[in-house]
């Protein structure tokens, strides 16, 4: 059982903070499916099972600039090169922007049955701040659109801890969230990448930085409202109403192996090997003309293999497994994790379960340095 991560790397404008894989310029983008559906169809199988796909995820960038046209010959593609199960999670990225009625059937004909919805905040002032390509009024609009034509499983983005957000602020955006039942809400903190937008306003004083205590202060503050409302926290920035987890990302946290097409997408066999496109548009189209595979590839030693299960196990509900690291990576490695994880222990970070390490809420914010005090050298 595999997952596909499908990139489409063009978006109206770009927000300030993101560091993704995309361009605004849209000159290419018939090229680029094109040498996208090559890219599918010349692809290597994993192995037997690498056939067999539970979840089709498209992300991007934003996805839902395609039209039905382009992501039905996407889709075709995919279902001629794999075996997709009857009841594939098939997600959609879609900004409020580009939701409409006539746009939410076209999806839903398609056979997507699940949207992830990029509004970030519903303040204002913080979305013209963001450079968000849509307002307040269209995010709300959009809710009600995808409610009515009959989407149940959606999810919705939302950014704190932002120079321009108060608690009142997040306590609203929470307001709105719960108030419309939202089944998943992802939920990140504010963070300034290298060669961003963002990055530049704040070295040149345009924009204040980023509070960390305010965001300490903020997380903890959703982490409470989340769980008032009856929702999960499955993964540190991810909550769901129960039976609406994200399989197509839950694959990534549990070490399944993916496929991913388009520039800069990453791909995993689900053992040692992965490999990630050249993040070059015209690279990418023209590597694929000459039937060339345009992707750098590594093969992971059994440190690399065991640090990646602690960070990523360590931000999910279940915690990192000490049986399961007895078993695949040794006895030395389990009693060293157990012993380095015992002043996480004392200062309430973190507690053991059924030989299970598990985040408390106060050690969440942490999750990074305490998975880097863990790792193997």
């Amino acid at each position: 059982m595999t997952g596909i991560y499908i990139h489409i790397p063009f978006c109206k404008k770009a927000c300030t903070y993101c560091n993704f894989h995309f361009s605004t310029s849209l000159q290419t983008k018939g090229t680029l499916l094109e040498a996208l559906k090559k890219e599918i169809s010349i692809t290597e199988l994993y192995d037997s099972t690498g056939n067999d796909v539970a979840t089709i995820y498209f992300g991007g960038g934003t996805p839902s600039l395609l039209s039905a046209e382009e992501l039905s010959s996407t889709l075709v593609q995919i279902h001629s090169k794999f075996q997709v199960r009857d009841h594939a999670e098939i997600t959609l990225e879609a900004n409020p922007d580009d939701i409409n009625p006539d746009t939410l059937q076209s999806w839903l004909q398609l056979g997507i049955n699940r949207l992830s919805v990029g509004i970030q905040s519903f303040n204002e002032k913080e979305l013209g701040w963001m450079n968000r390509a849509h307002n307040a009024t269209e995010s709300l609009q959009c809710i009600e659109d995808i409610k009515r034509a009959g989407f149940t499983n959606f999810s919705v983005d939302l950014i704190y801890g932002s120079p321009l957000q108060s608690n009142d602020d997040l306590h609203r955006n929470l307001d709105i969230i719960f108030s419309n039942n939202i089944p998943h809400i992802s939920c990140y903190a504010l963070t300034v990448e290298p060669k961003t937008a963002l990055n530049k306003m704040i070295e040149l004083h345009t924009s204040p930085p980023v509070d960390t205590d305010r965001q300490a202060e903020q997380f903890q503050l959703l982490l409470s409202r989340m769980q008032q409302a009856g929702y999960e926290q499955y993964e540190i920035s991810n909550f769901a109403k129960p039976g609406f987890r994200s399989r197509h990302n839950s694959s990534y946290w549990q070490g399944k192996p993916y496929y991913g097409f388009g520039p800069a997408a990453h791909s995993f066999d689900g053992n040692n090997t992965r490999r990630w496109n050249v993040a070059n548009n015209a690279l990418y189209i023209q590597s694929l003309s000459k039937d060339i595979l345009p992707f750098e590839a590594e093969t992971l030693t059994d440190t690399q293999r065991l640090n990646e299960y602690i960070m990523t196990s360590l931000r999910t509900s279940e915690g990192l497994d000490l049986k399961r690291v007895r078993e695949e990576f040794g006895e030395k490695h389990s009693s060293r994790i157990s012993v380095q994880s015992i002043d996480f222990i004392r200062q309430q970070h973190m507690i053991l379960s059924n030989e299970c390490l598990i985040l408390t809420n106060e050690g969440k914010f942490l999750a990074d340095g305490i998975a880097s005090d863990l790792f193997a050298d």
